[in-house]
């Protein structure tokens, strides 16, 4: 595939492979989101994290609420990412009771109340999990166009441990990546956990 092909390419990829993700019925997702979830808390290194930074699900991405009241009610510290769209970042803040601490921001997506939530230094992060629309085989992700996450792995949080979570229609075998993207470490879907080289 050629260079100028790329972003239309990977503008395509992720347009169709969204498109059928939405296709999945609601209860479908659900019951697939309980078992990645499953697959996630089993992970020994998830268990042995004390400060875990994570998506709030939103339309049809894995949920990842059970999550986070899991990782709440076990003591972890848990974070989530405010999208501060002026500098193309994202912020850090915990969140102690997803109910209260979420509010409608960027794009609608659940976003935690900067006004009274204490932010987090992004150093202190020991696992990210991410969202995204299309995953291979070899650790390669592509986000939703904005490049959010992988700025912010790269200069924030590089030495955390990334996860991303997707449905299996989401994973193909090779996407064409660029320099900036930023690869995983593991990924969980319903039917399996990949490790790759880098990971733990």
């Amino acid at each position: 595939m050629t260079t100028h092909n790329r972003p239309e390419s990977r503008h395509l990829l992720r347009q169709e492979t969204l498109r059928r993700r939405e296709a999945v019925p609601v209860a479908h997702r659900q019951e697939k989101s309980l078992v990645i979830a499953k697959r996630v808390l089993a992970l020994p290194f998830i268990d042995k994290a004390h400060t875990i930074f994570t998506y709030v699900n939103f339309r049809s991405e894995v949920e990842t609420k059970g999550l986070i009241d899991t990782w709440l009610a076990s003591g972890k510290r848990v974070c989530v990412p405010l999208t501060l769209t002026a500098e193309s970042r994202l912020a850090v803040y915990q969140i102690t009771d997803p109910d209260k601490d979420l509010r409608p921001g960027y794009c609608k997506i659940p976003e935690p109340d900067s006004d009274r939530l204490p932010q987090v230094n992004p150093s202190e992060i020991e696992v990210i999990i991410l969202p995204g629309s299309v995953f291979d085989l070899s650790g390669g992700r592509l986000g939703y166009g904005g490049g959010y996450y992988d700025r912010f792995i790269s200069q924030q949080a590089p030495t955390a441990i990334r996860v991303g979570l997707a449905f299996e229609l989401q994973v193909t075998t090779s996407l064409p990546l660029l320099a900036h993207d930023q690869r995983l470490h593991a990924l969980v879907t319903e039917e399996r956990v990949l490790h790759f080289v880098s990971g733990p």
